[in-house]
């Protein structure tokens, strides 16, 4: 039987441009204390799909994480706009919070 992680990665090789598969890969693999490999599908996510919201708030709190704390303000700098185009008050709010964590 086939783990969680394994059908995502599938869904992904199938169809490198679904952004919500990726996502659920990247958390997949943050949940398994993976999270360089996390981060890097999280900004392949972005990349391809720079209104998909929800990325930039993970990618921007594994990086804070891992100590990339200026990169973890750019990316929810980036992704506070993101939400604020996608009119996603509660992301707003969301994204806000965090980088006011970091300051």
């Amino acid at each position: 039987m086939k783990t969680r992680r394994e059908t995502l990665e599938e869904f992904v090789a199938a169809d490198p441009s679904d952004s919500f598969s990726r996502y659920a890969l990247a958390l997949e693999l943050e949940k398994a204390d993976n999270s360089v490999e996390a981060a890097s599908e999280l900004r392949e996510v972005i990349g391809r799909d720079p209104g998909y919201v929800a990325a930039y708030y993970h990618l921007g709190r594994i990086l804070s994480r891992l100590g990339e704390i200026d990169e973890s303000r750019g990316v929810y700098q980036r992704g506070l706009g993101a939400a604020i185009d996608a009119k996603d008050q509660r992301a707003v709010s969301e994204i806000q919070e965090a980088l006011n964590m970091l300051e």
